[in-house]
């Protein structure tokens, strides 16, 4: 089985949202269902059917989770040294050539990416872009609107 990159602050979330399932959701859907079949009739019963379709979800995510976790490389940005090249968990100050607009985004992994809070997937095209580069240099993008030029502003590994 491959590995999959996340930092740790994924890792903890992960962590988190599975504990949430099991202690909390998991016991929550079964009592749901221990309530909906002392109504009697299951056939026609719209309770009883909502509360095992949740069931269901519930266990499939526990599973999604347990099995990303199992399969997880906890990367720790903090503890990496890669030199000044942009890596998995790395914090990229850009600035877009043409309009010398300037963003920052750091590098995570698909479970943990939010580009309203500048967390890029590692396998989006503008990480892939920026994956070896250094400050200074430049990438390319190939963006919905056209290709767009960022120029490497700094590297931080936090």
């Amino acid at each position: 089985m491959a590995t999959i990159p996340i930092t740790k602050r994924g890792a903890e979330k992960l962590k988190a949202e599975l504990h949430r399932l099991k202690t909390k959701d998991r016991p929550d859907v079964i009592s749901a269902i221990a309530e909906a079949r002392a109504q009697g009739d299951l056939s026609e019963n719209a309770e009883y059917d909502a509360a095992k379709d949740r069931q269901g979800f519930i266990e499939g995510r526990i599973k999604e989770i347990e099995g990303k976790l199992a399969a997880a490389q906890v990367i720790d940005p903090a503890t990496l040294d890669a030199g000044g090249k942009v890596v998995f968990g790395a914090t990229v100050e850009l600035e877009d050539e043409d309009t010398g607009e300037q963003v920052t985004y750091q590098i995570v992994g698909e479970d943990e990416a939010d580009l309203k809070l500048g967390l890029i997937n590692i396998s989006s095209p503008i990480a892939r872009a920026l994956i070896g580069k250094e400050e200074g240099d430049s990438a390319e993008v190939q963006a919905p609107g056209g290709i767009r030029r960022y120029e490497i502003i700094a590297v931080k590994y936090q």
